[in-house]
């Protein structure tokens, strides 16, 4: 990812993403630069991994273990993504549906609402709890902080792997 001014373009930071992860994983290895950091690209970097990752129609995750930062910077994005569809849902919505259109681990969204206090356990299984008035003053402290990549943007198609040949 570059930054572009008047002397040019700088880079600002990057990601690294398998091409066939047996793991899951959409996102490998990410790095913003020192002077860069606190600005919104990681986030921004996040993002655009997951974009890729609905366009492969996979369910992805980080590599693991994640850092202190890492993990943080995951929750982050994590959180803004699943408030927002949860407010903007109306009826019913479970984990595997929030998963199916976000491309984010069950895992991660249960810990995630967890972190949050929006979701209960109750006769075995985990069941979303929220209010309107709790997603909105959870935003607040979100909405700052909004970095997303325009899907409509991405012009990329994802490998298709060939089946084995034999030799």
């Amino acid at each position: 990812m570059t930054e572009c001014d008047a002397r040019g373009c700088h880079m600002v930071g990057y990601f690294s993403k398998e091409k066939d992860s047996p793991d899951g994983y959409n996102l490998a290895c990410i790095l913003t630069l020192p002077p860069f950091q606190r600005k919104g690209f990681g986030k921004l970097l996040i993002s655009f991994s997951y974009e890729l990752s609905k366009k492969e129609h996979k369910i992805g995750a980080p590599e693991k273990p994640l850092s202190d930062l890492g993990l943080l910077s995951f929750r982050s994005y994590w959180t803004q993504v699943l408030l927002e569809i949860l407010r903007k849902h109306k009826g019913n919505l479970s984990i595997l549906d929030i998963s199916n259109m976000t491309s984010i681990r069950t895992e991660d969204i249960i810990s995630t609402l967890q972190s949050l206090n929006l979701i209960r356990y109750w006769k075995g299984q985990h069941i979303i709890s929220v209010t309107p008035k709790a997603i909105e003053e959870h935003l607040k402290i979100y909405a700052k902080q909004s970095s997303r990549i325009d899907p409509k943007c991405i012009h990329w198609a994802p490998m298709n792997p060939l089946p084995n040949k034999k030799r």
